[in-house]
């Protein structure tokens, strides 16, 4: 063929009328919810007399896992929208969830206009051509019993490609598909010659190319990389990025970024959104969120980036607490029970001090960090010079009253009822739109501490 199987290259000038322009909105979520079903064992069941007969089968208890709860963003065509967030908050149940990989239970997926959650069958099936997905792990990705070569084939004979071409030339369809493998295997930084080598035969970051190579054989135009370089050390790492970077420019791909290091999602992201427990609390460029981030749990993560200097303490703002399950998760802000900020109840008149040391109280006593001997101990502790008067402390002596008499969990639910769920951060989910600092676009918090503040949208 006289000219390169892969086709021209794409840039933001030459765009078809059936395609969506730079710019534009290429993938929309609305309200995207994944919930999994979760019940006891089969044989958990069962239970057996002395004779070895069996007792009625006691019923299940079926719960819902929040994997994924009411997500919803947009992705521009070209650009780059990193995600990021703790282990286990959904990232990689949204990113299947989009890629329609695992069925959603709520919401709607719209790629170029369309939902695909309405999809089936051969409508689906012909849609993955322009979605492709790269995986954590390079090597596990791989079939091992495959060269790379027919590996990177493999997508381009599923949606049977190069199959009209070949009736036009003097050569085979599985000819151009090697063709097109071998051309692809140069572009991410291989040789071709290593076509006829197995998976076993490179290193991770060889094998993620490999896996690179695969993603852009069937010319997808959105590409979700669930931590590619999550396995890779430093220097692979930086290499596989920038490939990344430069293909994206080269054939005008759009992605969704996935990772937990925020040292690669300020490499290699446009917009960056931080998700919580199946939530996304914070979405924004990403010269914003770095410089001027609006949700605590946002400034806990980029507190928690080590500084280079060791002359230099930082910010480091640890949170307290464990993320909470997802099978019972928290009502309004999901991070409310771990937010160093938050909010006092209207109906107590506390000082900025006094709810400090009464927010320290509540989560002490629902953990259960310290010894009660004595009252005086107690208020000794926590509310040295800060205990607060009227209902406030009326609350706080009758809880104490409780735990220096063991009753913890009686101590808890009075705290609990009185302090934590008549806040506004227990009892509405929050929404906000604030005023960028840096750059322009929206800036998206999902904090009740901006509910006094203008709101732009």
């Amino acid at each position: 063929m006289s000219e390169s199987v892969l086709g021209e290259e794409v840039s933001a000038d030459t765009v078809s009328a059936d395609e969506v322009a730079f710019g534009e909105t290429l993938v929309e979520l609305d309200g995207l919810t994944k919930h999994f079903k979760s019940e006891r064992g089969y044989l958990a069941g069962l239970r057996f007399k002395r004779d070895g007969t069996t007792l009625p089968r006691p019923t299940y208890e079926r719960t819902d896992v929040q994997a994924v709860d009411d997500v919803s963003f947009e992705i521009e065509k070209g650009e780059t929208l990193g995600l990021v967030g703790e282990s286990g908050c959904g990232k990689s149940t949204l990113a299947r969830t989009i890629l329609q990989l695992v069925e959603p239970s709520e919401g709607a997926v719209y790629f170029k206009g369309e939902n695909l959650a309405e999809l089936s069958g051969e409508e689906l099936r012909s849609k993955r051509k322009d979605m492709q997905m790269i995986f954590q792990d390079p090597q596990s990705s791989l079939n091992p019993r495959m060269k790379v070569g027919p590996i990177v084939e493999e997508p381009m004979k599923a949606h049977g490609m190069f199959e009209e071409e070949a009736k036009e030339t003097d050569k085979s369809a599985a000819e151009l598909r090697e063709e097109r493998a071998r051309e692809l295997l140069e572009k991410v930084g291989l040789d071709p010659q290593h076509y006829n080598r197995y998976p076993h035969a490179f290193s991770g970051g060889q094998r993620q190319r490999v896996n690179l190579a695969r993603a852009l054989s069937v010319n997808p135009d959105f590409i979700v990389c669930d931590e590619p370089t999550s396995a890779l050390d430093a220097s692979i790492q930086a290499q596989v990025l920038n490939t990344m970077r430069d293909l994206q420019e080269e054939f005008g791909l759009t992605y969704l970024f996935i990772s937990h290091d925020l040292s690669v999602i300020r490499h290699i992201s446009d917009r960056v959104a931080v998700m919580y427990l199946g939530h996304i609390v914070e979405l924004a460029n990403k010269e914003e969120l770095f410089e001027n981030p609006q949700h605590p749990y946002t400034e806990s993560l980029l507190g928690a980036i080590p500084v280079p200097d060791p002359r230099k303490a930082g910010q480091r703002q640890i949170l307290r607490g464990d993320v909470p399950s997802p099978i019972d998760p928290p009502s309004g802000c999901r991070f409310h029970t771990r937010c160093p900020h938050l909010i006092a109840p209207e109906e107590y008149d506390l000082t900025d001090e006094e709810w400090n040391a009464v927010r320290e109280f509540v989560r002490a006593v629902m953990r259960r960090t310290f010894e009660a001997n004595s009252e005086e101990q107690v208020r000794e502790r926590f509310f040295d010079g800060t205990h607060p008067g009227g209902d406030a402390g009326d609350v706080v002596d009758e809880a104490i009253s409780r735990i220096v008499l063991d009753e913890w969990e009686t101590a808890n639910e009075l705290l609990q009822e009185s302090f934590v769920q008549p806040s506004i951060c227990a009892s509405e989910r929050p929404a906000y739109f604030v005023e960028p600092e840096h750059g322009t676009g929206e800036h998206f918090a999902a904090c009740h501490l901006h509910r006094d503040e203008p709101q732009t949208y």
